[in-house]
C-alpha cells in the first residue's frame, strides 16, 4: 500500500476528450479469456478502433457480485445475464463512428453476441478510480508495482498520494500470456482523475488493461467489481 495526506485541488468538471459508451448485448455465455478475440471481433466492424490510442475496450463482466456469485475460472464460460453490457471508451469525436456496431453480430470464439441499443456516459471527476487490470512489468513485486505506477503518474504531473494494489491476474491473448494487477487509487483532485480515465496507465487498453472507472470508495479491491458503471438505456 502506498499513502500520503495532502489537500486536494477542485477544479474541472468532465472529459472533453473521451466518452464511455455501453451497449446492450443478447449473447448467453462467453469465455473467461476472450479479450484479444473481442477486440479481432470489433476491428471488424469498426476498423478505426485499433488505431485510435484513447480507445479502450473493457473486457465482458457477468452478474454484480454478491449472494456467492463468482466469476469462472480462467477457460471456462461466464454466463451473462440480461442486463449485461459491453463497454467501449472512445475518443468524443467517435461517438458517431462507434453507433455502426449497433444491429450487429460479433463471433467472440465461436459465442454469438448481438449488439444492441447504445448509450453514452460523460467521463466524471470522481475521487477514487479503480482499474481491474494494470498490465505488471516483468519481474516486479507488489510494492516495487506501487513504486512504478507512482512514478508513471509523476512523470505525468499527476499527483497520486493513496494507491492500493489488488488481486492478480493472468490471461492469454494471441499467444500471449499477460500478467496484471488491480489497482484503486483514492483521493484524487478532480483534474486528475479525469486525466487517469483518459490516458490510462500502461499497455493493452484494447484488451481491458489500463482503464480506470469510478469506484465508490475505498473497500477490497479483491472483490469482484462485475457490477457495471454504466447507467441508461
Amino acid at each position: 500500500m502506498f499513502w500520503q495526506e495532502d489537500s486536494k485541488k477542485d477544479d474541472v468538471s468532465t472529459s472533453d476528450k473521451v466518452v464511455d459508451l455501453s451497449y446492450k448485448i443478447d449473447c448467453r455465455q462467453i469465455p473467461t479469456c476472450h479479450a484479444w478475440e473481442l477486440s479481432q471481433a470489433l476491428y471488424e466492424v469498426l476498423p478505426w478502433l485499433q488505431d485510435e490510442p484513447e480507445a479502450g475496450i473493457h473486457q465482458i463482466h457477468g452478474a454484480a457480485s454478491g449472494n456467492g456469485w463468482q466469476r469462472p475460472a480462467d477457460g471456462e464460460l461466464i454466463h451473462l445475464p440480461k442486463r449485461a453490457r459491453m463497454n467501449l471508451r472512445v475518443p468524443m469525436s467517435r461517438i458517431d463512428d462507434a453507433k455502426e456496431l449497433v444491429g450487429k453480430t460479433l463471433d467472440v470464439m465461436g459465442h454469438m453476441l448481438n449488439v444492441g441499443q447504445m448509450s453514452t456516459k460523460p467521463i466524471g471527476p470522481l475521487s477514487t478510480i479503480f482499474s481491474r487490470y494494470i498490465v505488471v512489468p516483468e519481474g516486479k513485486s507488489e510494492d516495487a508495482f506501487l513504486s512504478w505506477v507512482h512514478s508513471e503518474l509523476q512523470a505525468r504531473d499527476i499527483q497520486a498520494r493513496k494507491l492500493l494494489c489488488g488481486i492478480g491476474h493472468e490471461f492469454e491473448a494471441n499467444g500471449e500470456t499477460i500478467e496484471t494487477r488491480s489497482l484503486m487509487i483514492a483521493d484524487l483532485d478532480k483534474a486528475s482523475s479525469i486525466a487517469l480515465q483518459e490516458i490510462g496507465v500502461g499497455p493493452h487498453r484494447h484488451l481491458g488493461c489500463g482503464i480506470f472507472v469510478p469506484h465508490k470508495g475505498i473497500k477490497a479491491v479483491g472483490e469482484s467489481e462485475d457490477k457495471s458503471h454504466f447507467t441508461g438505456s
